[in-house]
This record gives structure tokens, C-alpha cells and sequence, in this order.
């Protein structure tokens, strides 16, 4: 199996000189400075394209003993010393006989050379120069030749022997280096983050995963929320992810951590429906499946982003499933949708992809179908036009908490880490502050009015009053699906119309008293240009009841222009608590009066008026889903003036500019089956507001959406339950 592209190894190779070989560091934009220093004691030195571990043979000490990876167990033939020699060389020792270092065979300066264990006797093929490409990963060029430990065909099976290979950035000649003893200190991230490093005994990790597994797996509307990460360096364990359980690496990529075994959603305690698997998430790890295949079998709120799997996915457990997101991350195998409804792939790479239902779109990625709408139901855009990836937290290579922030890309295809440490900027910890558990809203908004970020832990709060972000470039990140919930009907949080803000990770809850807005991004009016450096909203949730009764009139509206929404589930909740026509009340889910809005990912279900309202020009929209309400008592409950129901996607009169690729709208009147929609999409019939691959479903023929847009395509209903429309006007 291939990771990154290799170049072609046939022909002559050109010598790389020394300064040729620092200034490879190019190649993957580090974020870090290149002159940091190397661990010191023993290291395991894990490669990219693997996830496996640099190691001596058997466990050999005689000259000649293959240097070569295998899975990593945390054995003394594992472990390694970087010793300093002259000019910021450096020999690898191996821990069984530190007299034993790596050497270029024959003092080779050929391609594919290999690379074994000789007693060091100071030669060039014996020293490497560690060039560091960020958060402790690192290529390693030989002195006398100038070409990189290398492994051969980025194979990711044991007993492969390292070879040196001219330098070309891949992930075959990428290294993550971990101190075998991990520094001690963690920050205090309250009680609901669990923290592992490779020195923690796999069944007691093993252990901490399943009772946290046991506590979530059906814990659909509970109050528990926990993330679970994992220090660089490599693990064999099987991480089952349940509700609300955010696992995730703090690697600067996700190949600086290995995960041996599985990271997985399975819908077993639903008798392999996956329909409600919702809120959780797998990000910024590396697998190595066992038996080549993992699964994540999800819908809504359920990201599976920044990951490296050497393998295959399926994405459902042999029942229905509906919907999800892959971004910025790489499937080494095939990836198989099974029985997903619908999916977006954004800015990924896959081996390939099978599988098709009603709207599968992909979007800046690569290994994936062409467009082949409605059969099968692919629809694929080349490039993300702008984007920005979510912000995470890592471990640099001293140990040090921070907060990585992606740049803005433009026109982007494929993953944002491919050359190595993605481009952004590090934030320390010490500009945060992090919200924990008997955190008041007072608490957090002294914080942000003091230019603090927030790191918000894993807890619900309670807000008597409303959070306000007014500083420009302000992050604001929460770990295992962070919750807040309004109280006394004041909207949760408002942010000013200022460059750069980004939210992410965090689940907004409506609370028992009506919010006119959950969540409002720039006030009335805004009209500030933010193309440059938009604010960004990176899964971030919304939920109108389910947990109990919630209300509220708007869930998130968009003022400022320029805005990024990357994955957003926005839903008036169709079955838990609190769940009634004049129960959870809420007119609509999502309203853009800003210009030049991009959304990624837009899921908004079961409002009672329009789903989605967009007012501002320039929006843009790659794939949406919708469920129109279930649950109106009659069809005069649910008429627009003269119109019967109303739009899932409503483009205002007004625009003159608006795309839309990939959308999807589906009814299940189960209360009145007899309810119609008069039309799922309701636009302007003009030229430059266009849109293409759309569906409607009625579900099972319980209802009717008489047309796809405005008067055209359609219907679906009890006869023709699924009716596409390629492209309006």
C-alpha cells in the first residue's frame, strides 16, 4: 500500500549537498523553527508512512543486523540515542550496544542502499543530520551521501529494512522521535479529559477506554462528555468511540501518533442502525487497522477528520446509516459509504472509494469518484475554493501544550498535512483560558474581554448571559463536544464583526426559556470585508430539544461577510425529551445575510419554517441535508401564506449571485402522512444563482415534496419515493 507519492526511483540520482538537505524543510512548511533541540536520553523513532517503529533485528547487536521498522512494542532494540557529533550531526545509537549505530552498507551513496547496524568508527555513512520538520518530526540525511533514511516503497508491513533514498519530502522519510520518557507535566484540563502517553501499559489504557466506552456507547442525551487523547508515540489498544467522546492525537500531524489496533464507531447497541450515532469524533491519529479494515458507522455530528488510516473504512454496520463527514485526512485503502444516505469528503486523499446511496459529494479531494450525478449520485468539485482546517491542541517537541491554528487555503485539493507540518501558527496555552467544569458565563467573558482564547473542557454549562467575542483572530475551541446552554432566553454567544475568529468543537443546547439566536456571528448590519482572514466555524452543533425541552426562534445566524462553516449539524431534535409540535419550537435553523459565505458540511433538520434562509450574495454550499419536521399535526399547521409547508433551502429573492452543489431533502410526515411540501428548494430564477446535483426523498412514501426547486423535478411521495434534479436553472 502507498502513503504519500514517491518519486520515481529509476535513473541517476543527484548528490543532495548538505545545504540542499536543510533546506528541505521547505517542502513541509514547518511550523516550528527547523533548529529544535533533539530529545535527549533514548527516543523510539516512528516513520510516517507506517506507524511502525525503527528497530535492530531479533534484537541483534552484531555488525550487519538490519535496521529495518516493525510494529513498535517498546523494547531496548526499539530505543535509540541521537549523539551529537560535529556540525549538528548526529549518530543513532541502538540501546542494546550503544557502540552499534544506523550505517550506510559499503559506504554507499547509491539509491536503495541499506541501512544496518556497524560499530561506530566516525564515518560520514554513519551520521545523519536530523532536519526538523515540526512537533518532534524529523528526516534524517547521511553525511556522506546526502540522501534520507528511507523506507522502501512506503510500505507499511514488519521486517522491512531501511534503505537511504534521495530526499523528497514523503512521508517514507519522516520520523517522529519520542523520548521513551515522556515529560511528566500535563496542564490541569479538568476532570473530563483523559491523557495517555506511550509509557502507559496498553491494558491500562485499555482498561480507561472501555469503562468510558461503557458509560457513552448509549448514552445519546446525557450530560457526560469526555475527550481522550494521546501524547506522540505509538499504542496498541481499541478505541471504541461512544457519544459524546472526542479521541483524538497531539501530534503536530496525525502521524505522530500511531494507534496499532482500531479507532471506531460501531452501532451495535442499536442493532446496526447507525441513524443516531451522533456527537463524537476521531481526530488527528493515525491506524493500523487490525485485519486492514476499520469502521466508522455514524450520521450527523460525527466527524472523522485529520486522520491517517493504512487500510480500508466502511462507514456503516450493515444498517442504515445517514451522513457524515472525512476531511483533511487520508484513507490509505477503500473507503465503502455501504448504506449511507449521504456524505461529504472535503480535502482528502483516498485509495479509493465504492459505494452510493442519494448524494454523495466530494469536494478538493483526491482518489475519488467523478462526477457522475444521479447514477450513481456522485457530484465532485476539484478544488475547496476557501477553507481553513479546524484548530487542535498538541504537544510540541519539548512538551509544551499548544493550539495549532491552520491558514486560510484557497483553491486546495488534498490533505493540509501531506508535506509534512501543515502551514499555521502555534498559540501557547498561556493565551488561553481554559473553561472547566463550575465555569460561570462571567467567568469566561472577564476571560475574553481580557484577550484570552478559551480552551473549553468537556462539561455543560449553563449561560445567564451571553458570550461575547469581540477580539480579532479569537479561538475558541472546545474538546469532547463542550456544551452550552442558554438560560432565561438570552442568545449563548455573539461575535463582533472582527477578522479570523474560530469556534470549533462545541455543541450549542437550546435552554427551556425561548433564545431569539443560539448563536449570532457579527451583528445586524455587518459589512466589513474578511476575505483575507475569515471567521471560521469548525464543528460546531446545534440542538433544539432531545436533552429536554428547547427553544429557540433562530438557531445561528450569519451577519458578517466572508464566513467559513465547516461542518455544522443544526437540529430541532425528532425524538428524546422534550420533543412536540409546541414543544421544542424553533422557526428556523440557519440564516446568512452576509456576503460570500462558504459552508462545508451544512446539515439543518426538522425546523418548522424555512430550514435555511440565504440572503447574502456570493454563498456558496458544498452538500446539504435536510429533513423537513416529522411532526406537523395538519397541513394548516404547516402552510407558508398560500404555499403548502415550507422550502428546505430558501435563496432570497434579492440575491443575484449563490452555488449550490449536492443537496438533499427528505420528508417523513409520520404524524400526517398526508402533509405536502410544495417544493424543496425555493430560489430566484436567474442565472447566477445556480445549483447542481439535488435530491428529494420521502421516506418510506410517508409525504410529499411535490418539487425539487421551485416548480421543477419532483415528486417524491408514496409512488416515486426518490426524485433527482441534475442542475437548475
Amino acid at each position: 500500500m502507498h502513503t504519500l507519492a514517491r518519486f520515481r526511483r529509476s535513473g541517476a540520482a543527484t548528490l543532495v549537498t548538505v545545504a540542499a538537505a536543510s533546506a528541505l524543510t521547505s517542502l513541509s512548511t514547518p511550523a516550528e523553527a527547523a533548529a529544535t533541540a533533539l530529545p535527549t536520553g533514548f527516543s523510539t523513532v516512528m516513520n510516517a508512512a507506517s506507524g511502525r517503529c525503527l528497530d535492530a533485528r531479533s534484537a541483534g547487536t552484531a555488525n550487519g543486523t538490519a535496521v529495518q521498522q516493525y510494529a513498535c512494542n517498546g523494547s531496548t532494540a526499539q530505543q535509540w540515542s541521537l549523539t551529537a557529533t560535529s556540525d549538528g550531526y548526529v549518530r543513532i545509537d541502538n540501546r542494546n550496544n550503544t557502540s552499534q549505530v544506523a550505517d550506510v552498507a559499503d559506504v554507499s551513496t547509491a539509491d536503495n542502499a541499506p541501512v544496518h547496524l556497524w560499530t561506530y568508527g566516525g564515518g560520514a555513512n554513519q551520521q545523519w543530520l536530523p532536519v526538523h520538520e515540526g512537533g518532534g518530526a524529523y528526516h534524517f540525511v547521511n553525511r556522506n551521501s546526502g540522501k534520507c533514511l528511507d523506507d522502501p516503497g512506503a510500505s507499511t508491513a514488519d521486517s522491512v529494512q531501511f534503505v537511504q533514498y534521495a530526499c523528497n519530502g514523503s512521508a517514507a522519510q519522516r520520523f517522529q522521535v519520542v523520548p521513551v520518557t515522556q515529560s511528566a507535566g500535563n496542564p490541569d484540563l479538568g476532570p473530563n479529559v483523559v491523557v495517555f502517553d506511550p509509557s502507559t501499559s496498553s491494558s491500562a489504557i485499555q482498561s480507561r477506554l472501555n469503562s468510558i466506552f461503557q458509560q457513552q456507547e448509549t448514552n445519546q442525551f446525557g450530560s457526560q462528555r469526555y475527550a481522550v487523547l494521546f501524547k506522540p508515540g505509538s499504542y496498541t489498544v481499541d478505541a471504541n468511540v461512544g457519544f459524546y467522546t472526542q479521541v483524538a492525537g497531539l501530534g503536530l500531524t496525525p502521524d505522530a501518533v500511531t494507534v496499532n489496533g482500531a479507532v471506531h464507531a460501531e452501532a451495535d447497541w442499536f442493532q446496526g442502525n447507525a441513524t443516531q450515532n451522533f456527537w463524537r469524533g476521531a481526530e488527528n491519529l493515525s491506524v493500523n487497522p487490525t485485519g486492514g479494515s476499520d469502521r466508522w458507522a455514524v450520521s450527523q455530528a460525527a466527524a472523522y477528520r485529520r486522520m491517517h488510516l493504512r487500510g480500508n473504512l466502511a462507514l456503516d454496520d450493515n444498517g442504515w446509516s445517514s451522513g457524515g463527514l472525512l476531511a483533511d485526512t487520508k484513507v490509505d485503502g477503500q473507503v465503502n459509504s455501504g448504506s449511507q444516505q449521504q456524505w461529504l469528503t472535503r480535502n482528502s486523499q483516498l485509495g479509493s472509494w465504492t459505494g452510493s446511496n442519494w448524494n454523495m459529494v466530494f469536494v478538493g479531494s483526491q482518489g475519488v469518484p467523478g462526477t457522475t450525478f444521479p447514477n450513481p449520485p456522485h457530484t465532485t468539485v476539484a478544488q475547496s475554493p476557501v477553507s481553513r482546517e479546524k484548530p487542535f491542541l498538541y504537544v510540541d517537541a519539548d512538551g509544551a501544550y499548544k493550539v495549532f491554528v491552520p491558514s486560510v487555503r484557497t483553491n486546495s485539493t488534498g490533505t493540509s498535512w501531506a508535506n509534512g507540518s501543515p502551514p499555521g501558527s502555534s498559540l501557547s496555552l498561556d493565551t488561553f483560558y481554559v473553561v472547566k467544569p463550575g465555569a460561570s458565563a462571567a467567568d469566561i467573558n472577564t476571560a475574553l474581554a481580557a484577550g484570552k482564547n478559551l480552551l473549553v473542557t468537556p462539561g455543560v454549562y449553563h449561560l445567564n448571559q451571553t458570550l461575547q467575542v469581540t477580539r480579532p483572530d479569537t479561538v475558541v475551541l472546545g474538546l469532547g463536544l463542550a456544551t452550552f446552554v442558554p438560560d432565561n432566553g438570552v442568545t449563548a454567544m455573539k461575535v463582533a464583526d472582527v477578522d479570523g475568529v474560530k469556534v470549533a468543537g462545541v455543541l450549542f443546547d437550546a435552554g427551556t426559556t425561548n433564545s431569539p439566536t443560539l448563536m449570532e456571528v457579527g451583528p445586524a448590519g455587518s459589512s466589513a470585508s474578511h476575505a483575507a482572514n475569515p471567521t471560521s466555524l469548525h464543528d460546531v452543533y446545534f440542538r433544539v430539544g432531545g436533552a429536554g425541552v428547547g427553544k429557540a426562534t433562530t438557531s445561528l445566524v450569519i451577519n458578517s461577510d466572508n464566513v467559513i462553516g465547516d461542518h455544522m449539524w443544526i437540529w430541532r431534535a425528532d425524538h428524546g425529551s422534550g420533543v412536540g409540535w409546541t414543544t421544542n419550537t424553533a422557526d428556523t435553523g440557519l440564516i446568512v445575510n452576509g456576503d460570500n459565505v462558504t459552508a462545508y458540511g451544512l446539515f439543518v433538520e426538522h425546523y418548522q419554517k424555512y430550514q435555511t434562509v440565504w440572503n447574502g450574495n456570493g454563498g456558496r454550499t458544498y452538500f446539504y441535508q435536510n429533513e423537513m419536521p416529522y411532526d406537523p399535526p395538519n397541513q394548516a399547521a404547516w402552510t407558508n401564506g398560500s404555499t403548502q409547508g415550507y422550502a428546505a433551502y430558501k435563496v432570497a429573492d434579492s440575491v443575484t449571485s449563490h452555488q449550490a452543489y449536492g443537496l438533499g431533502s427528505y420528508c417523513y410526515f409520520n404524524v400526517n402522512p398526508g402533509v405536502v411540501a410544495e417544493r424543496a428548494i425555493e430560489a430566484p430564477n436567474t442565472s447566477g444563482v445556480r445549483f447542481q446535483s439535488m435530491v428529494t426523498v420521502s421516506l418510506g412514501g410517508t409525504g410529499t415534496i411535490r418539487h425539487v426547486v421551485n416548480g421543477t423535478g419532483g415528486p417524491s411521495n408514496s409512488s416515486t419515493n426518490v426524485a433527482n434534479l441534475t442542475s437548475y436553472p
